[in-house]
């Protein structure tokens, strides 16, 4: 990773290697760009396909939320190592390296037969989309400056806004005229263009001198993190904290009256707590860590990284719960359903454009509290509308005034908390707000499918009591179907004649489970708001030249 603050010589970033620029940048760019599309994409189309997959596949609701969660789980985890090795090892060797392992990820999700294949190939399409995501800001970083810059990271912004609400459109039409799983298979074509305009136009860079890797923080972060979601997901199935069907993992089986759900999460969190014992032990020894503890001592940048990781519980955990309702409760078909969904991606295109102006006139840290504001009112205008009986267009509204705040809160974000960083340190703390924003995506899918799919349960059986004369064993087969599919049952179950009651009482069931995960969203983005309170005082320039490492503002990679 390395800085992107504008300069004004022609000569490439005086700590990478001499052979770094391109005689052909801006068509360098636009293959870097190519690339880059299949991560927003897939990132944003999924959420769309996953009622298809669930009938398909045959999914369970634990196997949605990990088809969901393990993208951003292991994209967080491996963010900010793969940086190092793409500025050590050359970063379009890693680009390319990435791309190809994001297609293998797509063809393997597309061709998938079961959830375990699924889930097993969004990892993999995870990983190479780790490699590809620093090095490609490096690469532009290195090819460009002055001016220049400005514009191409401009084009990198608006490629990710545009392809953020090209995503739904594109993956409700393909899963609705062809299938679900064109809307990976789409990425061959863009993969093998985007690989030969690399090779063609991209210049090999790298960094002379490189913080050594930390293998042991690495196993850490990424083994507690995983047994943290594995509990958040798992809870339904196993037990939240008594047993309620033995844990068995290949040759392992774990039986007993305690859940392995608790013990799960205490121990990922103690190898959280073990990564920071163990990262002041590298500082002590005069080794460079994983997590870089000195920078969190900046109020601008440990509080911003906190409001990263506590909005993304909420900004993107409801993305999650939207296509499943919409489809399930209204019965609308996937495009119709992308069309939706689109209007939140317009309104975060349309306010990440203006945000550098506004933030001009009120000063970047309030900008990010004005975008929070609005995700907030946007959020409970979902909350609000989400009716059985309603139509779902009317969601359009509130979706657009979430994605106005979303498209504001996420362009300045990076900025302000990099704005105190040493210009040294500037890649490896972007990376690692990043990290947050995705680790925060990862948990607050988990922990809002958890409650999701819990209140589907709860608010399923009481709507049924209260209306249904059917045996209680009958009525119980009815909420196993409508919870174990995620939904995807309500529509079948709407197809018996005589079941309109016990179908209606479904979808009342699942607009309540739903509309609190809204509001469990909002108190997670109001809580962000409230952290941002501690952001010191805006003192920059209006309209400054300095641009910060990039984040999708947008998107969901």
């Amino acid at each position: 990773m390395s800085t992107t603050a504008t300069d004004s010589r022609p000569e490439p970033h005086p700590a990478t290697s001499p052979n770094s620029t391109s005689s052909h940048p801006w068509w360098a760019l636009v293959s870097l760009l190519v690339g880059m599309s299949m991560i927003v994409i897939d990132g944003s189309v999924v959420n769309v396909l996953l009622p298809d997959m669930v009938d398909d596949l045959n999914l369970t609701s634990t196997d949605v939320l990990w088809v969901n969660s393990i993208y951003s789980l292991i994209f967080a985890s491996l963010l900010i190592p793969i940086g190092l090795i793409s500025d050590k090892f050359g970063r379009r060797r890693l680009f390319m390296i990435g791309t190809l392992i994001f297609l293998l990820g797509s063809f393997g999700s597309g061709a998938s037969t079961g959830p375990e294949m699924l889930i097993s190939f969004r990892a993999v399409q995870a990983i190479g989309a780790s490699m590809m995501l620093p090095s490609s800001v490096a690469i532009i970083n290195v090819m460009f400056v002055g001016k220049q810059r400005a514009v191409a990271f401009g084009m990198w912004g608006a490629v990710f806004g545009g392809a953020a609400a090209l995503g739904p459109l594109l993956g409700g039409w393909l899963t609705q005229d062809f299938s679900w799983r064109w809307a990976f298979y789409i990425n061959v074509p863009v993969a093998i263009i985007a690989t030969l305009g690399v090779l063609k136009f991209v210049p090999e860079s790298r960094i002379d001198s490189v913080d050594s890797l930390d293998p042991v923080g690495v196993v850490l972060s990424v083994t507690g993190l995983s047994l943290i979601v594995f509990g958040l997901i798992e809870g339904e199935q196993y037990g939240w904290w008594n047993q309620l069907q033995p844990f068995t993992a290949g040759p392992i089986k774990i039986d007993g009256h305690l859940s392995v759900v608790p013990v799960a999460i205490a121990v990922g969190a103690a190898l959280l707590v073990a990564l920071f014992f163990w990262s002041r032990h590298r500082l002590a020894i005069g080794q460079t860590p994983l997590i870089d503890l000195p920078l969190f001592k900046i109020p601008r940048y440990g509080y911003g990284n906190l409001v990263a990781l506590v909005v993304s519980l909420g900004e993107f955990g409801i993305l999650f719960v939207m296509p499943l309702w919409i489809q399930s409760v209204t019965g609308f078909d996937p495009l119709k359903t992308g069309v939706i969904l689109t209007s939140l991606a317009m309104g975060a295109l349309l306010s990440g454009g203006m945000a550098r102006h506004l933030s001009a006139a009120l000063g970047p840290t309030n900008v990010v509290r004005l975008g929070m504001s609005l995700e907030i009112v946007g959020i409970l205008g979902v909350a609000f509308t989400l009716e059985p009986n309603r139509s779902p267009w009317w969601l359009c509204i509130p979706l657009f005034v979430y994605g106005i705040g979303l498209g504001l809160a996420s362009a300045q974000l990076t900025s302000v908390v990099l704005e105190d960083v040493p210009p040294a340190a500037s890649g490896r703390a972007s990376a690692m707000t990043s990290t947050f924003r995705q680790l925060g995506s990862a948990l607050g899918s988990a922990i809002l499918g958890a409650v999701l799919f819990a209140g589907l349960g709860h608010f399923t059986t009481t709507d049924l009591a209260s209306v249904s004369s059917l045996p209680a064993d009958k009525q119980e087969q009815i909420v196993a179907a409508v919870k174990g599919s995620a939904g995807q049952a309500i529509p079948k179950l709407e197809q018996i004649p005589g079941l309109e009651k016990e179908t209606q009482a479904a979808k009342d069931g699942y607009t309540r489970a739903a509309k609190d995960t809204a509001y469990l969203a909002a108190v997670f983005v109001f809580f962000g708001l409230m952290v941002s309170l501690g952001l010191p005082k805006d003192e920059r320039d209006p309209e400054p030249e300095a641009v910060t490492d990039p984040e999708p503002a947008n998107a969901q990679p």
